[in-house]
């Protein structure tokens, strides 16, 4: 029988040769032989197979396919080491909201413009990139978002679209070409109207509904703060309840907005705990061995890139300068060169190492972190 890649599949050269299921957002290992046979399987003419268990795993995960698919692959090519597999890309820094906590302080209008984009992604997918985050400010503002959605569909990448929500209809959630929606919900309706302003949980909340009424895959971002740390238990359940497939739970730097609005700022030892929240299998991966964005890195709408987008006070370089180029000036965070020594490093990374560096300088300790684990305890 004649099988075929599926239509949502893409083969990845990466550290180990891998196969990406991008609807599910799923990636598999593959040895030399099975990489050989899903390269054949991705050429228009399919490959030949009697069957066998691998075949029959590949089937079931849908990887591979009896109907001929009419996809343009991507170039298989090996990828840096390590692999740049997402890509933080602020299109925008404009917003529509003026959030207490958020790092970013000055909107400037600056916008990625379409061709630098297409550019970007081309350079990225070529580097054998998993996942794009399209973010800002809030992404929809952009001048010519439609046409960004557009060049979307031109790229084997889960795209995930991260918004406030305030400007999602039923309308565009039809027409938006990408994978994942990630709306921020920062608590019940008081502690994230206190944080976002009035109505916002209200218009966030429909938005999510909305998505998910439309197929979309929908995942939910919380930051913990003084007003919303009653409200987990029931966010949990109602997150559950609702299908959202990811809930990621953080705390805020003591920076931008934040270090103004002091009165929402949660230190270690009232915030710590709530890092138990969450479910789903979260926006990033790393490595043994390594800290937090081992493959991770930020271009911000200035064009400048840095290794994730708290760090844009450090950032290495421009996009001008082309993506392998400045991935490969960012250097990986190595445990072994932390202060951090306790058992539970390879499970923690070390945290949020701009956190930590924030309350300790390089190699410093993210506090948060070490309380969770009750490496500290709270005061």
């Amino acid at each position: 029988m004649r099988y075929y890649l599926g239509e949502a599949v893409s083969l990845k050269w990466l550290e180990t040769p891998s196969v990406y299921q991008i609807a599910n957002d799923e990636l598999f290992e593959l040895d030399q032989d099975s990489f050989r046979f899903m390269k054949d399987c991705s050429s228009p003419d399919g490959c030949e197979s009697k069957g066998g268990a691998f075949l029959d795993y590949c089937r079931e995960e849908g990887l591979l396919t009896t109907t001929p698919i009419s996809a343009t692959r991507p170039l298989l090519e090996q990828s840096p080491d390590p692999s740049l597999r997402y890509l933080e890309l602020q299109i925008t820094d404009a917003c529509n909201l003026r959030c207490k906590h958020c790092y970013l302080t000055h909107h400037t209008g600056k916008e990625l413009l379409p061709a630098q984009i297409k550019t970007i992604l081309t350079e990225f997918e070529e580097m054998q990139g998993l996942r794009v985050l399209i973010t800002g400010g809030e992404p929809l503002l952009h001048s010519k978002f439609s046409e960004i959605n557009d060049i979307l569909s031109d790229f084997s990448l889960r795209k995930v679209l991260f918004t406030n929500g305030l400007l999602l209809t039923k309308a565009n959630l039809k027409t938006l070409n990408v994978d994942e929606i990630q709306v921020s919900v920062d608590g019940l309706e008081y502690a994230h109207d206190k944080l976002r302003g009035t109505e916002s949980y209200k218009r966030a909340m429909e938005a999510i509904h909305q998505a998910l009424n439309a197929g979309l895959a929908v995942s939910v971002s919380t930051m913990v703060h003084s007003e919303n740390l009653s409200d987990f238990d029931s966010m949990e359940r109602l997150f559950k309840d609702i299908g959202i497939k990811d809930w990621t739970v953080d705390i805020p730097c003591s920076t931008g907005h934040l270090s103004e609005n002091t009165d929402f700022y949660v230190g270690p030892e009232r915030g710590a705990k709530y890092l138990g929240y969450g479910f789903g299998g979260g926006l990033h991966s790393s490595g043994q061995g390594y800290g937090c964005g081992l493959h991770l890195m930020a271009i911000f709408a200035d064009k400048k890139v840095a290794k994730c987008s708290f760090y844009g006070d450090q950032t290495v370089g421009t996009v001008d300068e082309g993506l392998r180029f400045v991935w490969q000036k960012i250097k990986p965070i190595r445990l072994k060169n932390l202060s951090c020594n306790c058992q539970y490093l390879e499970v923690c990374r070390g945290g949020c190492r701009y956190r930590a560096e924030l309350m300790g300088g390089k190699g410093g300790k993210d506090l948060y972190r070490c309380t969770f684990y009750g490496i500290l305890e709270p005061v």
